[in-house]
């Protein structure tokens, strides 16, 4: 994420305050802390992945956070979905997700879009933010994010979880290598979007809760490291995440070559 062209809003005391322990880092600093705030970033998804995504950009300083979803909270969301609790059973999730993140961090704008992403709003949407996390629970959603991302050249940071397992990568196929070769895609690590009904669904198949709050957190992480410029991005690296072993593997890939 080029942010060299970018305004930087100041830090008012009371965010200097909040964030000293980001501002003294040597990779952050004041800076760093800036470009967080000056930053634009659409959450796709307010559930399970979404929630510690959401929390920690909140409070991270992230200046605008989108987060689109247009689903209610329900009972069973609440063993992994922590950005919800029990009194917000039946509300909007963008809703009651915002009403968190605004005790979290008031310095946080949050723009809520309590739809479904489509073809037909999926470009407008996703224009308007610096990067995009992608926390969605399904595959049409992933792909379609993925691709749109990627003409809008937008850098997406996709993560997904199964029963007990999950995984993290960057996505910047716009963009070229140090030898003029052109990063890779979504495409490029799963070519053919699963045909419906072929895999289970979250709610067939069930989630180990704090799975998505440990792949969650590493997104965040991966968003924070884009706007901010420091650390190995995981572009052409997929981290994956064995939740029974405990074990953490990253397997590297390219562009096909078609």
């Amino acid at each position: 994420m080029d942010n060299s062209n970018k305004p930087q809003d100041p830090l008012s005391g009371s965010e200097l305050e909040r964030y000293a322990r980001h501002i003294v880092l040597r990779d952050v600093g004041g800076s760093g802390q800036q470009k967080l705030k000056s930053a634009r970033v659409l959450v796709i998804g307010a559930g399970g992945l979404g929630s510690p995504v959401l929390q920690y950009l909140t409070a991270a300083g992230v200046g605008t956070i989108g987060v689109i979803d247009d689903d209610i909270v329900s009972l069973s969301n609440l063993q992994r979905q922590l950005i919800h609790d029990t009194d917000k059973v039946g509300m909007l999730k963008t809703q009651s997700a915002a009403s968190a993140m605004q005790r979290i961090n008031p310095h946080t704008k949050v723009e809520q879009w309590p739809i479904r992403m489509n073809k037909r709003n999926a470009y407008a949407l996703l224009s308007c933010y610096d990067v995009v996390a992608d926390g969605s629970d399904n595959f049409d959603t992933r792909y379609l994010a993925a691709e749109t991302c990627e003409i809008l050249g937008v850098p997406l940071i996709y993560a997904a979880v199964g029963q007990f397992d999950g995984s993290v990568t960057a996505l910047k196929p716009y963009q070229f290598d140090s030898e003029g070769n052109p990063l890779p895609a979504l495409r490029d690590i799963f070519p053919v979007k699963p045909s419906p009904g072929t895999i289970p669904t979250c709610q067939e198949a069930g989630v180990m809760g704090v799975l998505t709050g440990i792949v969650g957190t590493i997104q965040a992480q991966e968003v924070i490291k884009e706007i901010v410029g420091f650390g190995e991005s995981l572009t052409g690296r997929l981290l994956m995440i064995d939740a029974k072993t405990m074990r953490f593997e990253t397997i590297a890939y390219k562009r096909a070559v078609h």
